[in-house]
């Protein structure tokens, strides 16, 4: 499966800006996000399913992954799952969800990109680029240098790999992702929090758009 990083929201229900988390997912459907990934990390397993299967049905054609849990990701038929270098190894994910699910990994430096399998894994989630309070954690920023480290380490063993930048990134700065390298932004809080989720996707949507076409004429 081809997939399409350009506009990656991250739903959370500790980052939701007020927002329910199905009309959320609705809106930033609406607003053109090509992803959506679920992340929670406190509620209980039936509510995560409830919730994520709820989520999934106001989506339409735009795929759905869960944060880790791969579990809940076949509990629902999700479109596949983003694991932490920390979670479930990408071999035993795909052994579970199977050849057609999406598995996205995060990788934060070159070295954890030579080790990574990547013929079992669909795209490279690369970060944290900037600073963010959307989660704690305990590493710090890589940058764009870093970043587009990590991407070069990637095309070096796997030309035009897909990869999408994660962490601080909103529409003031998501070009700078793209020209440094990157297929597409991972998004939380610029769309989550934003008072109209709706508008605020658009807006990133046509900023990542601009800024790949200029990429593909250099």
């Amino acid at each position: 499966m081809r997939v399409d990083l350009r506009l990656y929201a991250i739903v959370d229900p500790e980052v939701s800006g007020g927002h329910d988390l199905v009309e959320l997912c609705r809106e930033l459907a609406a607003g053109g996000v090509t992803l959506v990934q679920l992340r929670d990390k406190l509620s209980d397993t039936r509510v995560m399913v409830e919730r994520a299967r709820a989520i999934k049905a106001v989506l339409g054609p735009v795929p759905l992954l869960i944060n880790d849990r791969v579990d809940v990701a076949l509990a629902i038929g999700a479109d596949g799952v983003h694991i932490g270098w920390d979670d479930m190894a990408p071999a035993d994910a795909r052994r579970l969800l199977g050849p057609g699910a999406i598995i996205g990994l995060t990788i934060n430096s070159p070295q954890r990109a030579d080790a990574t399998a990547l013929d079992l894994i669909d795209y490279a989630g690369i970060g944290g680029v900037y600073g963010t309070t959307s989660k704690v954690t305990k590493n710090t920023p890589i940058g764009l240098a870093g970043m587009s480290r990590v991407i070069e380490a990637l095309h070096r063993r796997k030309p035009g790999f897909l990869t999408c930048g994660i962490a601080g990134i909103n529409a003031g700065n998501a070009a700078a992702v793209i020209e440094a390298g990157a297929d597409g932004v991972s998004v939380i809080s610029a769309l989550s929090l934003a008072p109209d989720p709706r508008a605020a996707a658009q807006e990133m949507g046509c900023v990542v758009v601009s800024a790949l076409s200029r990429r593909s004429r250099q």
